[in-house]
């Protein structure tokens, strides 16, 4: 009160004093609202934040072959949900007529992935994100590329040949993964398994192959393609014919933001109603890819075709 009345008196007795203090009150409130103006429009216009900009902001990931993994010797991710992405920001150049827009990329986690999403840090979510009812309260999907199965690897050698026979073991999972519910739902049927969660889709896999957990629970074509890749597939099996649920995979972009959703669904729309994915799908799915050029031999299944077919972002 004392200190209060002490400024209010200099300020009145000095009027260049007030005119400082009103200038630092006005800049005071001129940034506030700099930074609500530029919050809001993260949230809610993308195209004009990437015009504003001159860059759009990609969320990738470090080793999920083949959909988004960052090849041997380090540079941006590669893969075929990466590569869809890359058909959008030539959506967005030719919308915004920048030819010259810059690609950032940021490498996401599957606990940060929505946060770093609606908080502006990127614009799209270019990985292997399951899209499921739940999560479209945050984010927004387009129209889902791929349909995959959650199930588990383990070694040939384990003598396991079920999901039933992982009772009493040890399995990895991958933290903030829908794997990680399923399972834990799972137990409900009265398997009682016990999680090693991993960091991201590698670290499970190495938990499974070094022999500290006895199966590696992730979808079946992430399985593939890290059995693929790894330095002995021969020694390692996916258990099929079951799974936990299936699941389609969505680019996620942020919600309420109808311009940029009439791009993204478009454009993914129009490459699966074109076929134009399925050239993309076979580089990716059915030839030899980086980094050690091996082949997933993981052709199209019925539920890819028909999602292709048939273009829905439906959740599950």
């Amino acid at each position: 009160m004392v200190a209060s009345r002490i400024c209010d008196t200099a300020a009145a007795s000095n009027p260049f004093r007030k005119l400082q203090m009103t200038f630092r009150l006005s800049l005071t409130f001129g940034l506030c609202a700099a930074l609500l103006c530029s919050t809001a429009l993260a949230q809610s216009d993308t195209l004009a934040k990437i015009k504003a900009n001159g860059s759009i902001s990609i969320g990738g990931r470090d080793s999920q072959i083949p959909f988004s993994y960052k090849p041997t010797g380090g540079g941006d991710p590669v893969g075929f949900t990466n590569d869809i992405c890359l058909k959008i920001v030539d959506a967005v150049k030719a919308k915004l007529g920048m030819p010259q827009l810059d690609v950032r990329y940021t490498i996401l986690t599957s606990t940060n992935r929505i946060p770093l999403l609606t908080n502006g840090t990127v614009d799209l979510d270019c990985a292997t994100t399951t899209n499921t009812v739940q999560r479209q309260q945050q984010v927004a999907f387009a129209p889902s590329h791929f349909v995959t199965n959650i199930t588990a690897a383990v070694k040939k050698n384990s003598g396991i040949n079920s999901l039933a026979e992982l009772n009493g073991k040890t399995v990895s999972t991958v933290s903030g993964s829908t794997g990680v519910q399923l399972l834990r739902a799972y137990r409900k049927t009265g398997i009682d398994v016990q999680e090693l969660a991993a960091k991201d889709t590698a670290d499970g896999f190495l938990l499974m192959s070094s022999d500290r957990t006895v199966a590696y629970i992730l979808d079946d074509v992430q399985l593939a393609g890290l059995i693929a890749t790894s330095p002995k597939p021969d020694e390692f099996k996916i258990l099929t014919g079951e799974s936990l649920r299936q699941e389609p995979y969505g680019i996620m972009y942020r919600k309420d933001d109808p311009q940029f959703k009439e791009l993204v669904d478009k454009t993914v729309t129009d490459l699966m109603k074109s076929g134009a994915i399925e050239q993309i799908y076979a580089k990716w799915f059915t030839k030899p890819i980086p980094p050690t050029n091996a082949n997933l031999n993981f052709p199209m299944t019925d539920a890819v075709k028909e999602i292709y077919k048939n273009p829905n972002n439906k959740g599950v």
